[in-house]
């Protein structure tokens, strides 16, 4: 009996139809002040609404730019309370499914070979870190640094010189699994430093002297599931105990001032926070990785979308880092020199004052273990497709964020020891 278990299992999984957004919508509002913002709180309680930006209810508050998603019966009677209050919104999406297929703009240009201008699934991302390993041996090599809770791989790709010590800059993208625009530019960053070795002079000064460890998607099962089942998916795949809610925020998992700010111990909502800290094992598996090479790394980044910013700690407390004048000045002219290419406009500043407060994010926890420079960068765009970016912006997105990025590589490898 107990071998049918696994396929039965199997069975229901594949029995759940994907999730669809027909006339789904999603709305923008810009609360002009506290009583506003409580209207859409209220909403909150009373509709099922996805938050985009920020990422959950109690972080509304006036002045603010708010994006949530809602379905088409309930579109209408929000549309009515918006109106009621004399609110300002706009209506970004009109039928989210739509937008989901659009997304695919970008034709497949040679069946067989990797594209970094499309969004790929897990399976063709698998197979690329063995290409990219067998492609640059000399390179690139992968390390599997632990697995999820549905026993797929976390892999991490070294790029740099082998068996060399020396400074590194850990990466990771797609920790949140919706945010597909992220593990895209792992990809391409891989492939760009790996093609303009020993062709562009500051990748090559940068590949001659320093490494980097790649996490393409840290969200595997979450990433998988926004594939298959539901494109909106953001959380991992992890069971709650007491809950049929599935997943934790990997991003609210970490211990740094873990469950400090309130509203994030609900097991159903998008931003839960997990159990204890590092009661994931994906969170554990990065955590132990980054602390067994805490010598060699001196930068942290991670990369999600959306909203155009590059952000640095703290998000769980108001105060300023020892070093915020030097994270400041870096993360001024990284957002400039990421602009010089398509003009895209950046802010940039510490998440607690520039996005909202959260705790337990790997940002912080970088920073407190002592990686003195740890950068969130939001990708785009800054609403008009939010989670779904078409894929025709991949490349113009991976190229501007590819100078910010080798821009802060440069500056870590001349200012720090």
């Amino acid at each position: 009996m107990r071998l049918i278990l696994p396929v039965g299992l199997i069975a229901t999984t594949l029995a759940i139809a994907p999730v669809r957004f027909d006339r789904e919508k999603v709305f923008r509002v810009k609360p002009q002040d506290e009583k506003q913002a409580d209207i859409i709180k209220d909403l909150a309680k009373t509709n099922e609404l996805d938050f985009w930006y920020p990422s959950a209810t109690h972080h509304v508050a006036a002045n603010m730019m708010v994006d949530f998603r809602v379905s088409e019966k309930e579109s209408q009677a929000i549309q009515s309370a918006l109106d009621q209050n004399k609110m300002h919104y706009e209506i970004l999406i009109h039928d989210l499914q739509e937008e989901i297929e659009k997304q695919f703009d970008v034709k497949e240009d040679i069946p067989g070979r990797h594209s970094y201008a499309k969004y790929n699934n897990w399976e063709k991302i698998v197979a690329w870190t063995e290409k990219m390993m067998d492609k640059h041996p000399e390179m690139v090599s992968r390390i599997k640094i632990g697995s999820t809770v549905e026993d797929n791989p976390l892999y991490v790709l070294k790029i740099g010189k082998k068996n060399e010590k020396r400074k590194a800059i850990f990466m990771d993208c797609g920790i949140h699994a919706r945010e597909w625009v992220s593990p895209a530019f792992c990809q391409w960053f891989v492939y760009q430093a790996t093609k303009t070795y020993g062709r562009n002079k500051i990748m090559t000064k940068l590949l001659d002297q320093m490494n980097f460890y790649i996490l393409p998607v840290f969200n595997v099962d979450g990433y998988i599931w926004s594939w298959t089942k539901n494109r909106m998916w953001r959380k991992n795949r992890s069971k709650n105990q007491n809950s049929k809610c599935i997943g934790t925020d990997l991003n609210r998992n970490f211990n740094a001032s873990w469950n400090s700010i309130p509203n994030t111990n609900d097991p159903c909502a998008d931003n839960y926070r997990g159990s204890a800290p590092e009661s994931e094992k994906e969170t554990k598996a990065i955590t132990n990785f980054i602390r067994s090479h805490l010598n060699e790394i001196k930068v942290y980044i991670t990369f999600h979308s959306y909203s155009q910013m590059l952000l640095f700690p703290y998000g769980y407390t108001s105060k300023l880092p020892p070093n915020h004048e030097d994270l400041a000045k870096v993360a001024k002219i990284g957002t400039d020199v990421l602009s010089t290419r398509y003009e895209t406009r950046y802010i940039y500043g510490p998440i607690e004052s520039t996005i909202y407060p959260i705790s337990g994010s790997s940002l912080d926890w970088a920073y407190d273990l002592g990686i003195k420079h740890t950068f969130a960068f939001e990708l785009r765009d800054k609403g008009k497709f939010g989670f779904l970016l078409p894929e025709s912006r991949i490349k113009p997105t991976c190229r501007e964020t590819m100078l910010a990025v080798k821009f802060i590589a440069k500056y870590i490898l001349k200012h720090t020891s």
